[in-house]
């Protein structure tokens, strides 16, 4: 059985990255793309690589009708989708990938934000979009709300540590090198290759970052407690992936013994063996994070490294992965393709 599928915001690198999935998926059809800036258009002329496709014109939100689709997926700006999500027909499911339904408590977002959530009821009703942790009240949402790419990195490597008690939950830090596409398509002056290239750089330094919402919430919720991590993100010359080192304190080997027994049965979260750690360059373009534990010098203390493509893993192969589920598909259908290397 086929299922029809839209896309909202098709024109951004989110957009891009789910036409590229779905075109190999045997359940999902494309049947309507919408990007308003370039309504019009063909998606071939946007993004030349999917030429390929036979594909619906880039259309306005608008001229769209949703009457044969299932699921919608929407890449629009955070504080659009709110708006727009609220304005769909009652049977669509949504899979949404800004940061507009990811904080549960309306103060929290108007605290991160910056103003109030246009749909506070439709906000109660999402469900966190991090699969492996929430399979089982995505399968009956008909919102789901797709993590931060950088929330979804911290957490693989640092939630099950927490709800396993196994590290001082107060000696948390999170050193993260996130790359270029997490910013967006949008012309910026601070992401020109004369202003990039050649550099690395920390943003949001000293606690600013939106996603701390989403740490801050997501980890209060598994130990039962406030729980604040050290988060510096810092902004490297390259085009996908996010590594995020973590420095932790407790034992190395409870750690590693921990991570590896939650991760066992996921097929898309790889421990590495003990004492090796990941690299971008080794999951790019693929649905998989890697996970490695190394034994700090000093003993009690220990570097926990996750990797994974923020576009696939981390947004687009995601909300594909929230929609398997959705639709009763098998969870890893038209995802298991292998990382692009080099």
């Amino acid at each position: 059985m086929t299922h029809n599928v839209a896309i909202l915001g098709a024109s951004g690198y989110t957009g891009a990255e789910l036409v590229r999935l779905i075109a190999t998926h045997p359940s999902l059809q494309i049947d309507g793309l919408s990007g308003n800036s370039k309504a019009g258009m063909a998606m071939a002329d946007v993004y030349p690589h999917l030429r390929h496709l036979d594909l619906p014109r880039l259309t306005t939100i608008d001229e769209m009708s949703f009457d044969d689709v299932e699921i919608v997926f929407c890449g629009l700006p955070h504080a659009t989708s709110q708006k727009i999500i609220a304005t769909l027909p009652d049977h669509v499911r949504i899979v949404d990938m800004s940061a507009d339904f990811r904080l549960r408590d309306p103060a929290d977002y108007e605290k991160w934000y910056g103003k109030p959530h246009a749909a506070p009821e439709l906000q109660k009703t999402a469900v966190y979009g991090l699969t492996e942790f929430y399979r089982d009240q995505i399968k009956d949402a008909r919102l789901v709300a797709g993590t931060g790419c950088n929330a979804a990195t911290g957490q693989y490597a640092l939630r099950p540590l927490i709800a396993a008690g196994v590290i001082d939950l107060d000696q948390i830090i999170i050193d993260l090198k996130a790359t270029v596409s997490g910013a967006g398509r949008a012309l910026k002056e601070n992401l020109l290759h004369a202003e990039l290239s050649e550099g690395a750089h920390g943003y949001a330094v000293g606690g600013t970052h939106r996603h701390l919402g989403e740490f801050d919430q997501e980890f209060a919720l598994v130990a039962g407690r406030p729980v604040h991590v050290q988060f510096t993100p810092h902004l490297i010359p390259a085009n996908r992936g996010i590594l995020a080192t973590t420095y932790v304190q407790g034992d190395p080997q409870a750690i590693y013994d921990t991570l590896a027994a939650v991760y066992a049965a996921e097929p898309f979260i790889e421990v590495l063996p003990m004492g090796q750690h990941p690299s971008i360059k080794h999951i790019r373009a693929s649905n998989f994070c890697h996970v490695g534990v190394v034994a700090d010098r000093v003993p009690g203390r220990a570097i926990v490294v996750a990797a994974l493509d923020n576009l696939t893993k981390g947004s687009s192969g995601q909300a594909i992965q929230n929609a398997n589920l959705m639709l009763g598909l098998p969870e890893t259908e038209g995802l298991m393709m292998a990382p692009v290397f080099p």
